[in-house]
């Protein structure tokens, strides 16, 4: 047995436990992953050694003429795994993955933003800069993220998590309440340090001052941290209605300002402020999903 990572006081801990296989030399292992530190302990029985490796986790390649080595397919698969069951990915969306994103024929609109999710993949961690999938609800762009995340564990062993916004917001209030045994700081500590981190559903909460605060908190510290964050929103990527006007424009009343106001939606920098807008697009690459919402037409054609 061995393990990587502190360990977690008991009331930190966020544990799931999976048991899977190498289809290439058919090694079981256990992964038990005890989280909010991504502490990750593998846990292997005497009787199961892998053939290849022998456990050392390292495999002869063969026609090298000095015995070259190469990482055993166990070993990957235990990490990826572990980074699997680390990442928080919610059970509605275990099963999204970029192969079975729908992007042809009727999805054809959404094939640039398959086309975006798999060169970050491939470009990673060359290029760093993180995504910001904006779109109507239902457009995909969940299913989108998370299939990246998942990529980027399998392929590349990078530690992805998931994080929804308002639940976030949620469990971070829950935690000034001295009846609950977590922090703040043990809360946002894995917002905070994982690799890539998915925040999804952006916006999704009416803003006040502390909303803001603690979004100001998370992006400023990923990105001085020079960490990719991928970010999901339903909100247009436009300024705050009492953003600073532009000098250039035609003079308008201020009645009819007000009331082209009152009819707009709310923007992603109504949502979250217009520093925090800015922070975003020197963090992330844009990219829009337009169309109607999926999950509507999926249930209206299944009852049609």
């Amino acid at each position: 047995m061995f393990s990587t990572g502190r360990r977690s006081a008991p009331q930190d801990v966020h544990r799931a436990n999976t048991v899977s296989g190498c289809s290439g030399c058919g090694f079981r292992y256990k992964v038990e992953v005890h989280n909010l530190k991504h502490t990750i302990i593998i846990m292997k029985t005497a009787a199961e050694v892998c053939p290849l490796c022998a456990g050392s986790g390292w495999k002869p390649v063969a026609g090298t003429p000095d015995g070259g080595v190469t990482r055993c397919h166990c070993q990957l698969r235990a990490r990826g795994g572990a980074l699997i069951a680390a990442a928080r990915i919610p059970k509605r969306y275990e099963h999204c993955e970029l192969s079975n994103f729908e992007f042809e024929g009727p999805h054809s609109h959404l094939s640039h933003a398959r086309m975006a999710a798999c060169k970050f993949v491939e470009e990673y961690p060359v290029n760093k800069t993180g995504l910001l999938l904006i779109g109507n609800a239902g457009s995909g762009k969940t299913h989108l993220a998370v299939g990246i995340a998942k990529a980027l564990i399998r392929e590349k062993g990078i530690e992805c998590v998931f994080y929804d916004y308002a639940d976030l917001l949620k469990q971070i209030q829950d935690s000034y309440n001295p009846s609950v045994q977590t922090t703040e700081l043990g809360l946002l500590r894995p917002v905070f340090e994982a690799e890539v981190l998915v925040l999804d559903d952006l916006g999704s909460v009416r803003p006040t001052e502390w909303r803001w605060d603690t979004v100001r908190l998370i992006l400023n510290t990923r990105y001085n941290d020079s960490r990719t964050t991928i970010v999901t929103t339903n909100f247009e990527d436009e300024p705050a209605a009492k953003a600073d006007p532009d000098p250039d424009a035609p003079r308008v009343s201020e009645s009819y300002a007000t009331a082209r106001a009152a009819a707009r939606g709310d923007t992603l920098g109504d949502r979250i402020g217009e520093r925090m807008r800015s922070r975003l697009h020197e963090m992330c690459r844009i990219v829009k999903m337009e169309g109607d919402d999926y999950r509507v037409k999926f249930r209206n054609a299944s009852f049609g």
